[in-house]
């Protein structure tokens, strides 16, 4: 099942079993989810049976994703079938007896296309007019009306095609199983008895301790717990670089130890790491189909009998009404069925979506769906969160002030103590400055997260808070002077944090981000392409000015609540062009949901943002953003020019049939050669 014809076939055989409740079809992995009542399944493994399919049920999830192992096919019959219809089409050259091109023809004919006459009656006794049909029609037609050498070879020529177009396939599936084929089989584990054993990496459960040795691939997630290497992370982020681990840090499965050994503590499954995340989210943007494919699908259910109406008239018309040749116009209704099929219009989408899915997955790229990959082209703004996206997300401590005659010490470590709590970027700057100062840190009661403002908590039995401007401003406790203190540092581009009771404020930090320096080449690129830039952070106005200054985003909107991002981005969709957000954390998932692509940043290892983005950045590195928009552009111009491609040919030959000119092997020509056509332009997109 690799053809839409086919697909046709099991939709409305199996469409018309009140058993089954719904069906979803990936024709590139060759996989069909039957969705139906309990006691169904044999009943359904009939029906496919009787349309001349060998159904294998996927006994798990894995088993979806192995490729289809076809025996191998011997070549003789095709060679046979060629010399056959070669000899048939000099025989008739030659003018040899008119019985020995026939009994080549009829040779070639039999040597190789049985398969399709037996595809073609199936097709026609479900009511189904596919190509297989519709050849078997066009060559059993020439072979009545004496047309010998032409049948034969029609044959062979469209068994020939069908061959390589089948191999040209091939190569998209294969782009997708390469992923497959990334993590090894093998993990060595450390045993109870201290040992080391290579076992099977799907057996080893989460919290193991694996060892890897340099050279190896990676077969299993974890963090490192010993020793020093540098990772080839490609495979899973499409990093360029080698990046440097040590003890702490989080290992993917599929990537590469270069240098160092290591051991790790396995923190998920085999079957639920980042890769086989990955595997699955291309699987399932495979099988969903993008606007082009679902308007070509719609349009080729409507081409193919018009055609064949066409077909159907040219043979009998001029012959019945205006006194033309029986034997002519019958011929040349052949030649209209063997161009009728839409086979080359309908397969040139998906081959081409799924090259793009596969060329950006090999980028560190995971996008969702060719709904996506498609909505690309259409981007005209862009709204990026800052902490984490456009910075490095790992701000330090530059500043601090005792106010109201506060000690020093007892502000850090209030301020510390509150901080160490908190998982936010700004909190973490404050406790990390405050451990290497050697503050001591205090027990904190009835501690809380205030959503955009910061924190509270209760120590020595007195609350105090540490939080932003936004915060002192909604206590009343910003007064004249600390405002203006505020203001400088926040032209600075610097964040300012308050520790504060419930009457006054008494301490002052301030924590600065530094700016990525991809982040500034991939606004340029941004731009470059027509693509507009806003900046939505939880920040306040004048930091967010200073960083959207330093790398070139048009606007910068500060002091927004999870809320807010979300009615920014609503207040731009739908008005110029496609909307996306780029962001990295829970807070910015509104905005995310809202947008018309939602990008997730730095999704290696993180479950919730491949599964829940439209489309995950695998690193933190914002230049796959244009990356992405120019393989959008990329895809839908090979779309465009394959339908341009498989409906031009066909209405050439179409017309030359029509003048008298066409014959049927040109005709086979029209059809299968613009099928590899059309494959061979969509295969491009895997060489970016």
């Amino acid at each position: 099942m690799d053809c839409p014809t086919e697909e046709a076939l099991l939709r409305k055989k199996l469409g018309g079993m009140p058993a089954v409740v719904g069906m979803e079809f990936n024709l590139m992995q060759r996989v069909l989810t039957v969705t139906h009542e309990p006691a169904a399944i044999e009943p359904i493994l009939q029906a496919v049976r009787s349309l001349g399919f060998t159904p294998e049920v996927a006994t798990d999830a894995a088993s979806l994703t192995q490729p289809t192992q076809e025996s191998a096919k011997p070549w003789w019959p095709l060679l046979l079938a060629g010399f056959a219809a070669i000899g048939s089409e000099a025989a008739h050259w030659l003018h040899a007896p008119a019985w020995l091109a026939a009994v080549l023809a009829i040779v070639a004919v039999l040597a190789c296309g049985i398969t399709t006459y037996k595809k073609g009656w199936i097709a026609l006794r479900n009511g189904n007019l596919n190509i297989n049909a519709l050849m078997s029609i066009a060559v059993t037609g020439a072979l009545l009306i004496g047309q010998w050498p032409e049948a034969a070879m029609v044959m062979v020529l469209f068994t020939v095609a069908e061959l390589i177009e089948a191999k040209s396939l091939d190569r998209a599936r294969n782009a997708i199983q390469g992923l497959m084929q990334l993590t090894p089989e093998r993990a060595t584990v450390l045993q109870a008895n201290g040992a080391w054993l290579e076992v099977e990496a799907t057996t080893v459960p989460v919290g193991e301790r694996v060892r890897i040795k340099p050279g190896e691939r990676l077969a299993l997630d974890g963090t490192v717990v010993s020793g020093r290497s540098t990772i080839n992370q490609a495979p899973i982020t499409g990093e360029s670089l080698p990046v440097e681990k040590t003890e702490g840090d989080a290992v993917f499965a599929g990537t590469i130890n270069e240098s160092g050994s290591l051991e790790y503590i396995v923190t998920a499954a085999a079957n639920n790491s980042t890769l086989a995340r990955i595997i699955h989210a291309v699987e399932e943007a495979q099988g969903a189909k993008a606007p082009t494919q679902r308007f070509v699908d719609q349009f080729a259910r409507v081409y193919t009998p018009v055609v064949f109406a066409i077909a159907m008239a040219v043979a009998v018309l001029p012959p019945l009404f205006f006194g033309g040749d029986w034997f002519d116009w019958i011929y040349k209704a052949l030649v209209l069925l063997v161009i009728a099929c839409p086979c080359a219009l309908v397969i040139s989408t998906p081959v081409t979506i799924v090259s793009g899915l596969a060329a950006a997955a090999r980028q560190g790229i995971l996008i969702k769906g060719g709904v996506y990959l498609e909505e690309g082209r259409k981007l005209r703004w862009l709204a990026l969160d800052k902490t984490g996206t456009i910075t490095h997300g790992k701000p330090v401590q530059t500043d601090f002030v005792a106010l109201n005659g506060w000690s020093e010490t007892e502000v850090r470590s209030l301020a510390a103590s509150l901080a160490a709590r908190s998982d936010h970027p700004v909190s973490r700057a404050l406790a990390e400055a405050a451990v290497r100062d050697g503050v001591a840190l205090r027990n904190v009661d009835g501690f809380e997260a205030l959503a955009g403002r910061g924190t509270h908590g209760v120590m020595g039995g007195k609350t105090y808070y540490l939080g932003n401007h936004r915060l002192i401003h909604e206590q009343g406790s910003c007064s004249l002077a600390l405002e203006a203190r505020l203001s400088a540092l926040e032209e600075q581009g610097k964040t300012v944090i308050l520790l504060t009771d419930e009457h006054s404020v008494h301490g002052l930090f301030a924590v600065a981000d530094t700016v990525k320096d991809s982040s500034r080449q991939a606004i340029s690129e941004l731009h470059a392409l027509g693509i507009k830039t806003v900046m939505l952070t939880g920040d306040n106005a004048h930091t967010a000015q200073a960083i959207a200054a330093q790398v070139g985003i048009d606007e910068a909107v500060g002091d927004l609540l999870p809320v807010d991002k979300l009615q920014a981005i609503a207040s731009k969709v739908g008005k110029d062009g496609a909307v996306g957000m780029v962001g990295d954390g829970i807070n910015d998932a509104p905005a995310l949901a809202r947008a018309d692509i939602g990008f997730a940043m730095g999704a290696a290892g993180t479950g919730t943002a491949i599964e829940t983005a439209d489309v995950a950045l695998m690193d933190d590195d914002l230049r796959k953003l244009p990356r992405f928009v120019r393989l959008s552009r990329h895809t839908h111009a090979l779309l465009v020019q394959n339908i341009v491609l498989a409906l031009g040919i066909k209405a050439v030959f179409l017309v030359l049939t029509l003048v008298g000119v066409g014959t049927m092997w040109m005709a086979v020509f029209a059809d299968v050669g613009a099928s590899l056509l059309v494959v061979a332009n969509g295969l491009r997109l895997l060489r970016r």
